[in-house]
């Protein structure tokens, strides 16, 4: 009962989108209804974050790939690892919605105290040291380090699971930053919302504690290569299978939705960018999309900011490109694109100080991990 309570609340939950109108279950076809079946196995609601992206389809199987592949599938790193990853992360980038859904994960999984110290921002109260150390990493490394080098808290055949789930949450903070609310939570009431609350994380932690078989969600999108600046995850089958599929994806919604003269120029912000954040004002914003052709600044303008300040976007800058044509497909591919594009950036700088080579055992185990892996994923490309 408490589960259907829970799945129907979140489904519920799509109508407070804000800037798309998601599809709707019941009206789902093609692609879009086989990723909602995909989410509800797995995740065991239709969540949200991941319903969204929906108005554009390959984008949507995108979303999912990433996430599944790198939070939910069974690999080296237990899930409470990567939810403390997932929840420190979005603690980073600002965006309660995350936090609280991660850190509700956590206390359904038996790790209660670390999902309510990350949430406040106390990570030195963590009371599990393994725990405390991977959230303080990931609460962290989305700065790049001068010299460079983060010191890791984990072997480093765990570096290409524990990235993979970082950089898909600096991805999906961006994404929810946009399109939601605050809370997954329905209601104002605090009773409610407690009563509610205990319900979702025992039935997460439930959904959380059973074996998520690494691949299946592969076959949704084409193969694709891994691109180099994705190199750090080569250690970990399917979390690279994954993102090489998603970026190639996320590549071709650019394509096909943001101007040229607009990837040019978030991509030459990004190549400079640590980490570092850019201020509350938009007027840099305003001040980089100046020289760019009329037409392309409003997307320009939405772009840059989900890039670098996704919470400062609003309606009157969705507004902007909509007076330009832009559907709901469009705003999707535009948000993603930049989202995705930020995320891999932080990606590249993760990997430093971790040095397989110095850690001939764990090299072992990664092998064993890949052998173990391979041919657990039935291909069909026909997407």
């Amino acid at each position: 009962m408490a589960g259907a309570l829970i799945r129907s609340a979140l489904r519920r939950s799509l109508s407070r989108t804000r800037h798309v109108s998601p599809v709707r279950p019941s009206a789902a076809v093609g692609l879009v209804a086989d990723v909602y079946r995909e989410v509800e196995r797995d995740f065991g609601l239709l969540a949200p974050p991941i319903a969204l992206h929906s108005p554009s389809p390959t984008v949507l199987a995108a979303s999912w790939v990433l996430l599944r592949e790198t939070l939910l599938a069974a690999g080296l790193v237990d899930r409470t690892a990567k939810e403390a990853v997932a929840a420190a992360v979005s603690l980073s980038n600002t965006c309660p919605y995350c936090v609280e859904v991660h850190s509700t994960t956590l206390r359904g999984l038996g790790a209660g105290t670390t999902g309510e110290a990350i949430a406040a921002d106390r990570l030195a109260e963590v009371d599990d040291d393994r725990l405390g150390r991977i959230a303080e990493w990931a609460r962290t490394a989305g700065t790049a380090p001068e010299p460079p080098g983060h010191p890791v808290p984990f072997p480093a055949s765990h570096g290409p699971e524990l990235i993979g789930v970082a950089v898909a949450f600096h991805y999906v903070n961006r994404v929810v930053n946009v399109f939601l609310d605050e809370s997954a939570l329905p209601g104002t009431s605090p009773g409610l919302r407690a009563g509610l609350g205990r319900m979702l994380s025992r039935y997460l932690g439930a959904t959380a504690g059973g074996r998520c078989e690494p691949g299946r969600s592969l076959p949704l999108l084409p193969r694709a290569p891994l691109a180099p600046d994705l190199s750090w995850a080569a250690g970990a089958r399917s979390t690279a299978d994954a993102l090489a599929r998603a970026a190639a994806e996320m590549d071709r919604a650019g394509v096909r939705s943001v101007p040229e003269p607009v990837r040019a120029l978030v991509v030459a912000e990004l190549t400079a960018w640590r980490g570092e954040p850019r201020g509350l004002s938009r007027a840099w914003a305003l001040d980089r999309v100046a020289d760019l052709p009329r037409t392309a600044r409003p997307a320009g303008l939405l772009a840059l900011l989900v890039a670098f300040s996704s919470y400062q976007v609003d309606t009157s800058v969705v507004a902007g490109l909509r007076r330009h044509g832009a559907d709901d497909a469009t705003i999707v591919d535009v948000v993603a694109w930049a989202s995705f594009a930020a995320a891999r950036r932080v990606g590249s700088w993760m990997n430093d100080g971790i040095d397989v080579s110095r850690d001939p055992a764990d090299r072992s185990g990664a092998r064993t991990q890949r052998q173990g892996r391979a041919g657990s994923t039935n291909d069909r490309d026909a997407h």
